[in-house]
């Protein structure tokens, strides 16, 4: 059984939970540097752990998992991987990217075998097999060898294993790799709704944005074994503090006018205009000119950035 999450744990008054802190984590492999100096403290119920291939996202995985020996200081959920590692694994449920399953073992088996592996008995086991495959969509399917299945259904029954032993926080390492869009759309539903009905925290390590965008609450962003960003996905984003969404109920180039004589720049879009501000300007310039052309302002927002584009500002810090 996985730990329970106290009050204290979550920080108190709905603050998220804090699930990692990094202390000047390293890990080599031989002349290669895996992980260079990570510090972080992260914190929230689902985590995107963001960057391209090679970033250093699976090492930094395995080596909270106590699967592979790192220099510095760390704590999965107040636990050192390094001295407690059993007990990491027992909190914590891991989604390898790679299959791994044993040949000619079917679901229930496999989800059997990884509960006991976990230290529960057999007849337990076998019931949070059952489970696991039920919350998984794969009741239909659990007496079939693993080795049988499509893409989709060994991907969910990776996820069913890591479950097995209720833990509170799951690693989940590329789950939508390579699945169709039927297949990829269960899978996010199934993660989506892991804190209600699991209550468990989720790492989702990927470098697929829409997953982020549509799941997370933080993002942590990697680059060459660095983290450079970490967060939450508003904080990521920014806004761009001169730029402006202006949308009115009509008169909208009458407005863009006014504005463009005042020193703005104005870029028209389907359903407003995007206004960037003179410097030293605010706000009050864009409803004085509304109400001097006779505009009635519905929306005005600062200016989001793409998760996208602001994913890349990350990479180049």
């Amino acid at each position: 059984m996985g730990r329970e999450v106290t009050a204290e744990d979550a920080g108190g008054s709905g603050q998220p939970p804090t699930l990692l802190e990094l202390d000047g984590v390293n890990k080599r492999y031989g002349s290669f540097e895996a992980l260079k100096d990570v510090t972080a403290t992260v914190r929230g119920r689902v985590i995107g752990l963001l960057g391209p291939n090679g970033a250093g996202k699976s090492t930094l995985l395995k080596s909270m998992l106590g699967l592979l020996h790192f220099e510095g200081t760390a704590r999965v959920l107040g636990f050192d991987p390094r001295v407690e590692p059993f007990r990491v694994r027992d909190a914590v449920g891991y989604m390898p990217e790679s299959d791994s399953y044993l040949p000619s073992m079917t679901a229930v088996e496999l989800c059997t075998y990884a509960a006991q592996l976990s230290g529960l008995p057999k007849s337990a086991a076998i019931q949070r097999a059952h489970a696991a495959l039920y919350f998984a969509n794969l009741e239909d399917k659990r007496y079939l060898p693993v080795e049988g299945y499509s893409t989709g259904l060994k991907q969910r029954v990776k996820l069913a294993q890591a479950l097995v032993h209720d833990p509170d926080l799951l690693f989940l390492d590329e789950p939508t790799n390579g699945l169709d869009p039927v297949a990829r759309e269960e899978m996010l539903r199934l993660i989506e709704s892991l804190p209600a009905r699991r209550g468990c925290s989720v790492i989702l390590s990927t470098h697929l944005l829409p997953d982020v965008e549509r799941l997370c609450d933080h993002v942590v962003v990697m680059q060459q074994g660095r983290i450079v960003f970490s967060g939450t996905i508003a904080e990521l984003r920014g806004t761009e503090s001169l730029r402006y969404e202006v949308r009115v109920k009509a008169g909208g180039e009458r407005l863009a006018a006014r504005l463009e004589e005042r020193g703005c720049t104005v870029e028209r879009i389907p359903d407003g205009l995007v206004v960037t501000l003179p410097e030293g300007a605010g706000t009050e310039l864009l409803l004085k000119e509304a109400i001097a052309a006779e505009v009635q302002v519905r929306h005005l927002a600062p200016r989001r950035i793409a998760l996208e584009d602001a994913f890349l500002e990350a990479l180049k810090s």
